[in-house]
């Protein structure tokens, strides 16, 4: 049997913001998408000279070294990155393998994938964290650089699927915070009513010193963190509307 192995750039354990409980967060290589408000720019690229190598048996070892916190915790492993879908063998197998060790999984996905590709990772995965950023069809290729079409139809697929899923939307002033995208999200979350929970990232400029240090231009340089009241707003818009809302994850 061919050893499987893939591409992560960091491994960031005690983690309380990526699913329930104390989490592993395993940050995969490679992302398809290049939002301009990325934090993790050196993800992006898969052959990265920051990001490592490994197979599926070495990081199994490393993610079991933590199970006594996930089970205290009723914590697991999330697979973040990048895009975790877009090294779907490796995921697949990863995720088989903790589910083997009866680990709780999660995925966190911009939803950009191929259909069999996302139904394959949501089945196997306790847990689907799905991103949702601006939904315009314009806006979002503008700022994510890939359509948005992707996106929509497997946030349709996973409606029928038995699958646990939380809704995810990074908060960005004049981008994702705005009255016109709140009511397109609102209207697209309409056809798929049976995900109601969902948490605001609200944007935060802790990634701007990493542009600097990789000598990469920012391309969110002089945008502002969204105040506390525009956040409170959002979150009052999405309550009214039917949803339960967490801030930061």
């Amino acid at each position: 049997m061919a050893v499987i192995k893939g591409r992560i750039f960091k491994i960031q354990r005690y983690s309380i913001h990526d699913g329930p409980g104390i989490r592993t967060t395993i940050f995969l290589q490679g992302c398809p998408l290049q939002c301009r408000w990325c934090h993790n720019p050196e993800s992006q690229p898969y052959e990265a000279a920051t990001a490592r190598t490994i197979t599926v048996d070495a990081l199994i070892r490393e993610i079991e070294q933590d199970t006594i916190f996930f089970d205290h915790s009723q914590g697991g492993v999330t697979f973040s990155g990048g895009e975790p879908l877009a090294q779907p063998e490796f995921l697949t197998a990863l995720l088989k393998e903790c589910r083997e060790r009866e680990i709780h999984t999660a995925v966190d996905t911009s939803g950009f994938a191929p259909a069999h590709v996302m139904e394959q990772a949501a089945t196997l995965c306790d847990l689907v964290l799905f991103d949702l950023k601006p939904m315009d069809h314009s806006e979002h290729r503008q700022y994510t650089g890939v359509s948005l079409q992707p996106v929509l139809d497997n946030l349709a697929l996973l409606q029928t699927l038995d699958v646990d899923l939380r809704l995810r939307l990074p908060l960005i002033p004049d981008i994702t915070a705005t009255e016109n995208n709140l009511d397109r999200l609102m209207e697209t979350l309409s056809a798929n009513n049976r995900f109601r929970t969902l948490d605001l990232l609200p944007f935060h400029r802790t990634g701007a010193a990493k542009y600097k240090r990789l000598g990469i231009p920012d391309p969110m340089a002089g945008t502002p963190e969204p105040k506390p009241e525009l956040v409170a707003k959002v979150k009052e818009i999405l309550i009214t509307n039917g949803f339960i809302v967490s801030e930061g994850g």
